[in-house]
């Protein structure tokens, strides 16, 4: 299995005086650079202003009410945001960074050092973590400054954040509830906060100035205690302070150039909180899209990119870590979902830069495949049929093979995700979507497209997507399973488009009923896949004689199950092709 790039180590955490006590370079890199060399001549986002050289993030999260003005006690909280990327690097590595070019060639001076002290407070049953907030004390030097941070919401790189001085280490609650939402506030004041986990941090900050934009780039080390678990810090922050957000991707491709990187936007708190539980990083599933029925085409894929991207950096902790198998299948799902949000701007025309991007999420997606298919056999296939014979001799033996191949998987996997091809990739991919530099690769007899509403391109894909899994689910009832296998391919991107384009629908009751149906089928057809996939392993798998009658029980198993699931396959597929598809005119 993957190990944490953070090995825990026990160590008996002593409290900050007077303060609260914790409780416990080959061609494709060449491709993919090349993006960074693209702008986008359209107008800054609206939704994001940049006032005295501060972002203002104008968006509410998810999860939050607009925050209304500061309560009047102690010092006004000073209304922020931030815009910002994490390279994740090896600590004797660090001074490396420091002096590459782009920094030495740019910075302003030679920066300020700080040592950075901060203890993160929640309640017992971490009411603000789980509502998608933060709240932080930090001390530097006399100084001491109170902050609220939202999780990110929609974009990769965007965060709300508030910040208020207080006196000390102690937060001040009344500073920070004009910026928790309404519904939590009665909450806080029955539940006291408690310390949960402590930073220390040694930052080097420098300002970098680029004809695009300004970024504060900071060289943090460090750990975070939580209890007697500790958990080293070595990172580079990437703050943007003006300018094109696109700034940040383009100072972070310069730095991996320099040597391994890894782009995240996995928070310190985030890191803490699980430090705290002990827990892996989440493996979350993709939040549901949300397009209002008038947006443009443009506005649509930069949308439907952003959460693909999102997605996708949130599933890279997870996957990495090795500890939840959900990690390394969400970021398998997630780069499904980029490589059809792609397929799907190719309806617009061609795209020069579409096929690069495409054949690196291939890359990526295939050397997870192994791990994935592994993971499912052990913790799934195999105990089930195990349980349900024990009479039948072998199972550990065969358990026993098949993890030796799910650790070279896992090898696999997570040399993939070490490989500086990757880190380049998902920041080629980042500056893309930021930039919109899919508006540089359409040709100009198709630009008019994308200044058209999103409904009719969506009604126009929707509709061929869906003639093509009717087409291929012709005589359903007696379909072969190589067929079968084609019209689950077919169901897979429609499930896909409609994810992405259904929610410009989402006023009408058939949308709903419509997807509830396509999952349903794609879930029985993805069963029936499911045991192909298993034979393929045991035939892989080279089973010795001890485990060799095992095997033969579980081939046997699934070849009977695949009998049995077909009624409940074809009552799924009538129910599907009766729904009335809501791109329809009548709705």
């Amino acid at each position: 299995m993957l190990k944490s790039d953070a090995t825990l180590a026990r160590k008996t955490m002593s409290a900050p005086d007077g303060n609260p006590v914790l409780k416990d370079r080959n061609k494709r890199t060449q491709v993919v650079a090349g993006f960074l060399r693209q702008r986008d001549a359209a107008e800054p986002d609206p939704e994001h202003a940049i006032v005295e050289g501060a972002v203002i993030d104008q968006t509410p999260s998810q999860d939050t009410t607009p925050a209304p003005e500061p309560a009047q006690s102690g010092t006004a909280a000073r209304p922020a945001g931030e815009i910002e990327l994490k390279l994740l690097v090896d600590a004797d590595r660090m001074a490396h960074f420091n002096a590459a070019p782009v920094i030495t060639a740019n910075a302003r001076n030679k920066g300020t050092r700080k040592h950075l002290k901060s203890v993160y407070y929640d309640t017992a049953e971490r009411l603000l973590r789980r509502n998608g907030l933060s709240l932080r004390v930090r001390q530097s030097g006399a100084r001491f400054v109170q902050t609220v941070k939202t999780d990110a919401a929609d974009d990769p790189l965007r965060r709300g954040e508030w910040e208020a001085s207080v006196s000390s280490l102690a937060p001040d609650l009344a500073l920070a509830m004009p910026f928790i939402p309404e519904k939590l506030r009665s909450n806080l004041v029955t539940q006291p906060l408690e310390a949960v986990f402590t930073a220390d941090i040694r930052r080097h900050a420098r300002m970098i100035d680029l004809p695009s934009g300004t970024v504060e780039i900071a060289f943090d080390q460090g750990e975070l205690t939580a209890g007697d678990r500790t958990m080293p810090v070595s990172e580079i922050e990437l703050e943007l302070k003006s300018g094109s957000a696109s700034t940040i991707y383009e100072v972070a491709l310069r730095l991996a150039e320099q040597g391994a990187v890894k782009p995240s936007i996995r928070t310190k708190s985030a890191r803490g909180f699980d430090l705290a539980a002990d827990e892996p990083p989440p493996a979350r599933r993709p939040r549901k899209l949300r397009l209002d029925a008038s947006v443009t085409l443009d506005e649509a894929f930069a949308t439907i990119l952003r959460s693909c991207f999102l997605h996708l950096l949130q599933s890279l902790p997870a996957a990495e870590d090795g500890r939840n198998p959900e990690g390394v299948h969400q970021l398998r799902v997630s780069l499904r979902r980029l490589r059809s949000a792609l397929d799907l701007m190719r309806s617009v025309g061609a795209l020069s830069n579409l096929d690069a991007l495409r054949s690196e999420v291939k890359w990526l997606a295939q050397d997870l495949s192994a791990a994935r298919d592994w993971d499912v056999f052990q913790l799934e296939t195999l105990p089930t049929i195990a349980q349900a014979c024990p009479l039948v001799a072998g199972f550990d033996a065969l358990g026993r093979a098949a993890a030796e191949r799910q650790s070279d998987a896992y090898r696999k996997a997570h040399d993939a995700l070490d490989d500086r091809r990757c880190a380049v990739f998902l920041i080629g991919l980042g500056n893309w979507i930021e930039t919109r530099g899919w508006r540089n690769d359409v040709a100009a007899e198709d630009l008019g497209q994308l200044a058209e509403p999103a409904v009719d391109f969506a009604r126009r894909i929707l509709s061929e997507q869906y003639a093509k899994v009717l087409k291929r689910g012709r005589r359903f009832k007696s379909l072969p399973a190589e067929e079968l296998h084609r019209v689950r391919l077919a169901t897979k991107r429609l499930r896909y488009l409609s994810e992405f384009l259904l929610p410009l629908y989402e006023d009408r009751k058939s949308a709903r009923r419509f997807s509830r149906r396509l999952a349903a089928l794609q879930e029985e057809l993805g069963a029936f896949n499911d045991m192909a996939v298993t034979a393929s392993l045991l035939d892989g798998l080279g089973t010795e004689p001890d485990s060799a009658v095992a095997a033969a029980a579980i081939a046997g198993w699934q070849a009977r199950a695949s009998i049995g699931v077909q009624p409940a396959l074809q009552r799924t597929w009538r129910d599907f092709t009766a729904a009335r598809v809501p791109w329809s005119s009548q709705g």
